[in-house]
């Protein structure tokens, strides 16, 4: 077994890795997978952590209970400024818990987003995606499908299933990009996490006293039952489900888009075979694994991850993006393959944390590409590649505008 000493003599990569190209992953990932799968960054307030990058030692490192998920915890790796001071604007995430206290707050969520409740999901969907597409048909060309498709379906069907009244929907997303971003300072991340509060305070508030058939009431009703209602804890799953379910699926959808305007021969494929489309969800999910930050951890007690031993405290970072671009898993994992069964890949996570929302995700991104595709079948970049630009300084890669016409 290999000791993780830490080499003081040698410069530090730092963490996050910025992508600079949308199709290849930063050539260091490669190096330290190939030379030092299990090497040392410095992250930007000068601490330290390993940096995980082979599938199989990242999926050991998300499955370990003795590497804890627990950011409040003082020595807890700190990827963005302020990370610690808004966290603690909220009550504990359920991403951000472990072992018991973790299975207690996902246990009564896990049947919202079941396949048989999620599949029951697609007419209302196919709905909205169609709204959506109706109302973009009616204005001039060309338009920015970020704002005037990809973000709106999402946001409104995870509206729906909260409950959440859609009229605050453009607010919420204003703070939510500049939570994400990398650059937000401190101070900034604050404010933002304390607006994010006081605005899923009053949500739970009203639904308390309104309640409906939705995720939330029926979360309401469940703690009504057991002899409380816990309104910071609410607060919290809210704002997790609204951050999660439109975030990610909204820069899939810009960069699923992308990869089949700028590859026709990939468009082709599901066009001639809209059963492909699945595959294809999950291949686009592998390629660009957009949350930049990866699995966090931090060690509790002396732990062993493919031989190599990491020491009780020390900060342990999986990179979910290296793991989906491991050789030995995935033939050939630099070339985007609609062919490829790729279902197995780490972009929901793995382990206990593995994201509650997956089967939700894949349903929608199905349905948008073969509505979208089949509704606009020449869609088409309005500007040349190279203008687009791609969010390289935010926690979750996309594009942050998509301008299209037909």
């Amino acid at each position: 077994m290999a000791n993780a000493d830490i080499d003081e003599t040698n410069e530090l990569v730092s963490f996050p890795i910025q992508r600079t190209c949308p199709f290849a992953i930063p050539p260091v990932y490669t190096k330290f997978r190939e030379e030092s799968p299990i090497s040392q960054v410095v992250l930007p307030d000068g601490g330290k952590a390993w940096l995980v990058t082979k599938y199989d030692d990242v999926r050991a490192v998300m499955a370990n209970p003795k590497l804890s998920s627990d950011r409040r915890a003082p020595d807890f790796p700190v990827v963005v400024p302020g990370q610690n001071a808004a966290l603690a604007k909220h009550a504990p995430f359920m991403i951000i818990l472990d072992g018991a206290e973790h299975a207690a707050a996902r246990r009564p969520v896990i049947s919202e987003f079941s396949v048989r409740r999620v599949a029951a999901m697609k007419p209302r969907i196919q709905e909205i995606v169609d709204g959506y597409i109706d109302e973009m048909l009616k204005l001039p060309k060309p338009v920015d499908l970020n704002q005037v498709f990809s973000l709106p379906v999402p946001s409104l069907v995870v509206s729906e299933i909260l409950g959440m009244p859609y009229e605050g929907h453009e607010y919420f997303m204003e703070l939510a990009e500049i939570l994400l971003r990398r650059t937000t300072d401190e101070q900034g991340r604050i404010a933002v996490s304390v607006e994010l509060r006081k605005y899923m305070d009053k949500l739970v508030e009203e639904k308390i006293n309104n309640p409906g058939d939705d995720l939330l009431s029926r979360q309401i009703e469940l703690q009504r039952q057991e002899g409380g209602i816990d309104r910071p804890a609410l607060a919290s799953l809210c704002l997790l489900v609204l951050l999660a379910g439109h975030e990610t699926t909204a820069n899939m959808i810009n960069l699923g888009v992308f990869s089949m305007l700028t590859k026709p021969e990939l468009l082709a494929e599901i066009k001639a075979d809209p059963s492909k489309t699945p595959k294809a969800v999950d291949e686009l999910l592998r390629f660009y694994t957009i949350p930049d930050f990866g699995a966090h951890r931090l060690a509790l007690d002396d732990v062993e991850i493919g031989g190599f031993l990491i020491r009780k405290g020390e900060a342990v970072i999986a990179s979910t993006f290296a793991a989906n671009r491991d050789p030995a898993v995935f033939d050939d994992p630099e070339e985007l393959d609609f062919g490829r069964d790729a279902r197995h890949h780490v972009a929901f996570g793995y382990g206990p944390h593995q994201c509650l929302g997956q089967n939700l995700g894949r349903l929608e991104l199905q349905v948008v590409f073969d509505t979208l595709f089949r509704r606009l079948p020449d869609l088409r970049l309005a500007v040349p590649e190279e203008e687009l630009s791609f969010k390289s300084d935010a926690l979750v890669y996309g594009l942050y505008e998509l301008p299209v016409t037909w």
